[in-house]
């Protein structure tokens, strides 16, 4: 037997880096060899059971729609068998099947290896879920990176995904060798196998990229190996101008980018290697492109390997400079990196790209990305004294040749316009589209340069004004012009020298363009108001002129990208100008239904937050039409969600539907007071919403709970009843994750209408049943939290309401979830809360219920372990509710005239356990009193001359470099003393309120805890003595402050409800017509 590539390597203990071949070869146990005709597995301990024929047929079969789903469920038997995945790897790589089977094969490989790799841990009394069996998992490993090496573009795609879930998983510890066999490829002369094994060292490094320092230590290591071996790679390859070479070298510096995009591994840096691979970048992204790629369509050039390859080198060259060779704005770490690459690289690097910029100018090709990338890395060295000595020479050339053609209208763009212009509109509304456009990196250069050096703004002013003012000028020049000064205009309003100029310059240059024929010029009209909008109008007829332009396009232009552009004027013009509102006032109904006919054309996310923000400024105006308004956009909804989840544009579908539930919830709450239009606006949302669920479209749920929840603040309609079932159903199905969100919504059927909850035993078991599910299942302690949370909430809502058969139920579930592990406080006291609320409901029912619990491999009383767990746990209650609530129990078990033992053997902790929660409601209480009054204050903006820097200056991030400091030293910090503050803020869940909170209840906490220790001291002396004999002085000074505290808010309390019954009653005198002084004085005869 004969074949060019040994696919089996098995796994070793080793470190040395790399193995000989030799080495590699000794160990092989078995061999996949390839020829043209066969694949065949041989294996020294035995052949493989499972026969593959059967597993091909059923692979032909998902791609023939009839048998597709007999296929599958044949797969979906089969997948756990051992050596099924072996088998497939053996399909995946066979020669002799066509290449549909062995794709689809390598599709199923890389779901079930996504799926089954990882050891999952089995949920309490579950069967531990399945997992890849050992043997394949190492047949995998011993195979995958030869698979990689030898398969076809399609294939390998798929197993670079599985290669990565392996390596995420099992290196280094139960995979080391995947190190030792890319160094060995990596070192072999056979160019063939250097993409492949390439492109597994990526995926290796890609596991790390994110990782913090600390825990890229393994990566670090084996890249003292790799590093060296990739440089002396691309030196060899720089003499080979083929494809194959240059799709090589892209692929290095893809890995080298992954290793360095946020973290700088400097331990791998040396003086010697930094100037090597600096010289290496420099090179690929100055030499010339072969003549011939000139002959491939324009639109596809930027896809070749070239540029690719330039476009990496810049990737990395800009992030370099960018995040660890910028002196002042960089972590003390890269401090002497920083420095070391400012002086000796940033310039010969910049005069590279200098060229690139030159090339460009002259009307040579650059790829898109590259100019991008290059813009970039020129942005960064004008914030430098010595890359902008060499850079200001050139930069009005580039403003002016470079900056200047990128920010016209092109041909491109015309050509999508007529074509297509709602492309146009998601293009250029596209925030992914502005990472990756020269245009904005164009538009960023041209504000940092105007903005931090002095003579740039004013030249380039004066070049804008040349073009504007020039009679004969061709449109698309004058739209290049304005779209630099509105990106400039941040700037222009602060500096005294042109902020005044700027109503004219509306005036004279941007007015008159809503007039033009051109569609493009009334857009970049709308967009110049935009950026301008704060503009100080000293004439309110320009003011109005500009609103009136705006409106009249927005409503009346036959062009979809103009309307769009006048749209977002019109809301920023009214949000920043006073005046705007009132003058608009008039219009609302057709501005608005001009929005909602935008929205449902355009289908886009920017024009659902202009009416929403249009909606809260004209919350009066928009009642009337709020019911039309929301049928209008129930209509887009189901629109927009028509479009498949794998068809073009879908996710930009999906947030512009976001957006109009967000706005559908927006009109709700403004017309909360409408009780009539509230409920017309149900059966419209209950339709959207019914439509999201019964559909299953789950990335809706979190938006569509928010109606339901708008739609039940204020009472709970029987329509909103029958949709609890559907709720739970979903819950049950698809919803679990959802929890958190549903919480609001049946927070509301608790407490909003407390009557029909009680009415039906069903609502209430639907509730106890999903937070039961949770509190048992994997949801995490987050929803686990949420869920205790709402068992409290009901226990609270219906005190005296007889739902005592409820109560040893809600207490099991939590203090059940106790009994397994939890890594929160938060979740540990939330529990605890459910049982302290039954204390609160009743006393006898819950020592009862505690008596009566039992729990696996729990010896001790559960009344016992939950009153110690309380008292220990005491400081973890925070904010106001969970303290008042403890407050509320401790009084209820202090009361108590037959107690357990265990409260009667903690006597002397509980006083000042309450003291401690007492200090703690105080803080509580004045936070939340110093948030009611706390008032926005708006800053004026100066003039900023000062931010510009001299010519030898370096601009530094001063508060950045701070700031970081300030977290490196809290992070070396133990944090010994107590932020009271932190202490004192709401908790998460304290938006949940209950009875308990309600202030209309009375129910005092300071007034019920003195009334019950009076009541103890004068009824009960022994337990007083019990509970008070240990107390400190200090103990004693709090108990007082609390009982004068309490009078405090008795007093406050009555004379607030004097004031609600209309204040003090003074019957007014009777006034003697007469007077006489002489007679005896009234009762003292």
């Amino acid at each position: 037997m004969t074949g060019s590539l040994a696919l089996v390597y098995p796994g070793s203990a080793r470190d040395a880096l790399p193995l000989a071949p030799a080495a590699v070869e000794a160990q092989l146990p078995y061999f996949l060899f390839f020829n043209q005709t066969s694949i065949v597995f041989e294996s020294a301990a035995e052949k493989l059971p499972m026969d593959p024929t059967k597993i091909i047929e059923a692979l032909r079969g998902t791609m023939d729609p009839a048998l597709r789903e007999a296929a599958e469920r044949q797969l979906n038997e089969a997948n756990k068998a051992v050596t099924f995945v072996s088998t497939l790897l053996q399909i995946t790589m066979s020669d002799q099947l066509d290449l549909p089977v062995r794709q689809a094969g390598v599709i199923y490989l890389k779901n079930t290896i996504t799926q089954y790799w990882a050891e999952r841990e089995a949920t309490s009394g579950d069967v531990p879920p399945f997992t890849i069996p050992e043997e394949d998992q190492q047949f995998i490993r011993d195979n995958i990176i030869e698979a990689i090496i030898q398969s076809p573009e399609l294939i390998r795609v798929q197993l670079t995904t599985c290669i990565h879930q392996i390596i995420k998983h099992d290196y280094p510890v139960r995979w080391p060798a995947v190190a030792d066999k890319i160094g060995y490829y990596l070192q072999s002369d056979n160019s063939a196998y250097w993409l492949g094994i390439l492109l597994c060292l990526y995926q290796l490094v890609k596991n790390y990229e994110y990782k913090k320092t600390e825990e890229r230590s393994p990566l670090v290591a084996a890249m003292q190996h790799f590093l060296p071996m990739m440089k002396d790679r691309f030196v060899q390859l720089l003499s080979d101008p083929s494809d194959h070479s240059v799709l090589i070298q892209k692929q290095i510096f893809k890995i080298f980018y992954a290793l360095v995009q946020y973290t700088l591994p400097l331990e791998l840096i040396s003086q010697q290697n930094l100037t090597e691979w600096m010289e290496i970048l420099k090179t690929v992204v100055d030499r010339d492109v072969p003549p011939e790629t000139l002959q491939v369509d324009e639109d596809d050039r930027p896809e070749l390997p070239w540029w690719k390859c330039k476009k990496w080198a810049l990737h990395i060259l800009a992030r370099l400079f960018e995040r660890y060779g910028s002196p002042g704005n960089v972590s003390k770490e890269y401090n002497e990196f920083a420095e070391v690459f400012l002086k000796g690289y940033a310039v010969s690097i910049q005069q590279v790209l200098l060229k690139v910029l030159y090339q460009y100018k002259e009307k040579q090709y650059v790829a898109p990305r590259v100019l991008q990338q290059t813009l970039n890395y020129i942005n960064q060295g004008v914030a430098h004294a010595v890359t902008w000595k060499n850079l200001k020479p050139h930069i009005q050339g580039i403003i002016q040749d470079v900056v200047f053609p990128l920010m016209c209208y092109t041909d491109a763009d015309e050509e999508l316009w007529q074509e297509d212009p709602y492309e146009y509109i998601r293009m250029k509304f596209d925030v992914f589209e502005d990472f990756i456009s020269p245009t904005t990196a164009a538009q960023t250069l041209l504000y940092t340069a105007c903005s931090k050096r002095k003579e740039v703004l004013q030249k380039t002013m004066g070049f804008c004004y040349q073009i504007l003012t020039e009679p004969t000028v061709d449109p698309r020049k004058k739209d290049g012009a304005l779209h630099m000064i509105g990106s400039l205009a941040e700037v222009l309003l602060k500096k005294k020298i042109y902020k005044d100029q700027m109503e004219f310059m509306l005036q004279n240059h941007v007015f008159p363009l809503f007039s033009s024929e051109l569609g493009y010029m009334r857009a970049r009209a709308c967009w110049v108001l935009h950026y301008f909008c704060e503009v100080k109008f000293k004439n309110d007829q320009n003011l109005q002129t500009a609103l009136e332009l705006t409106r009249r396009c927005l409503i009346e232009d036959k062009e979809m990208p103009v309307k769009v552009e006048a749209a977002i004027a019109l809301q920023v013009l009214i949000s920043n100008q006073e005046k705007a509102k009132e003058y608009i006032k008039p219009f609302i109904r057709p501005v608005m239904q001009a929005l909602l006919h935008i929205v449902r054309e355009t289908e886009n996310d920017d024009l659902t937050n202009v009416i929403q923000k249009m909606i809260c400024e004209y919350s009066e105006e928009v009642t009337p039409i709020a019911v039309e308004m929301t049928q209008h956009l129930a209509m887009t909804f189901n629109q927009v969600i028509q479009t498949g989840p794998d068809e073009e544009g879908s996710d930009d579908k999906a947030v512009t539907a976001m957006g109009i539930l967000n706005t559908i919830d927006t009109l709700l709450t403004v017309v909360e007071d409408h009780k009539e239009i509230t409920q017309q606006l149900e059966g419209i949302c209950l339709q959207v919403i019914g439509t999201v669920l019964q559909q299953h479209v789950l990335e809706f749920y979190e938006e569509i709970l928010s109606l339901a929840h708008s739609l039940t603040c204020q009472q709970v309609s029987l329509q909103m009843w029958q949709l609890l079932p559907l709720v739970f159903e979903v819950f049950q199905q698809d919803g679990f994750d959802y929890y958190t969100d549903m919480m609001p919504l049946l927070h509301n059927y608790i407490t909003v209408d407390t009557d029909t909850l009680l009415s039906d035993t069903k609502y209430l078991e639907m509730i106890y049943s999903m937070c039961k599910k949770v509190l048992t299942g994997d949801a995490g302690e987050d929803a686990e939290c949420h869920a205790a949370k709402l068992l409290e909430v009901i226990i609270l809502q219906c005190k005296g309401r007889g739902i005592d058969q409820c109560i040893p139920l809600f207490v099991e579930a939590a203090l059940e979830r106790l009994t397994r592990e939890v890594k929160t406080s938060e979740l540990r006291t939330m529990c605890l809360q459910v049982a302290i609320a039954a204390l609160y409901y009743n006393p006898i029912l819950l020592l009862n219920t505690l008596e009566n619990l039992h729990f696996p491999n729990n010896t001790e009383p559960i009344t016992t372990q939950f009153v110690n767990q309380w008292l220990n746990d005491v400081d973890c209650f925070l904010g106001l509710h969970d303290r008042k609530m403890c407050v509320l129990g401790l009084c209820a078990l202090i009361e108590l005239k037959q107690r357990p033992q265990i409260v009667n053997q903690v006597a002397g902790q509980i006083l000042p356990a309450l003291t401690l929660l007492f200090g703690g409601l105080k803080r509580a209480y004045a936070c939340r009193a110093e948030h009611e009054n706390d008032s926005d204050e708006d800053e004026d903006g100066e003039d900023d001359d000062e931010n510009e820097l001299g010519s030898d200056e370096d601009d530094i991030d001063e508060d950045g470099q701070e700031y970081l400091e300030m977290l490196a030293k809290q992070a070396g910090e133990d944090g010994d003393e107590e932020d009271w503050e932190d202490d004192a803020e709401e908790t998460a869940l304290e938006g949940y309120c209950t009875i308990v909170d309600n202030e209309d209840s009375n129910i005092d906490e300071y007034q019920i805890f003195k009334s019950v220790l009076q009541t103890i001291q004068n009824c009960d002396p022994t337990w007083y003595q019990a509970l008070t004999c240990n107390l400190t002085d200090e103990h004693r000074k709090q108990l007082q402050d609390i009982g004068t505290l309490a009078d405090q808010r008795r007093a406050a309390l009555e004379s607030k409800m004097i004031e609600k019954h209309g204040g003090y009653k003074f019957n007014a005198p009777v006034v003697p017509a007469s007077f006489n002084f002489g007679g005896s004085a009234p009762g003292m005869n």
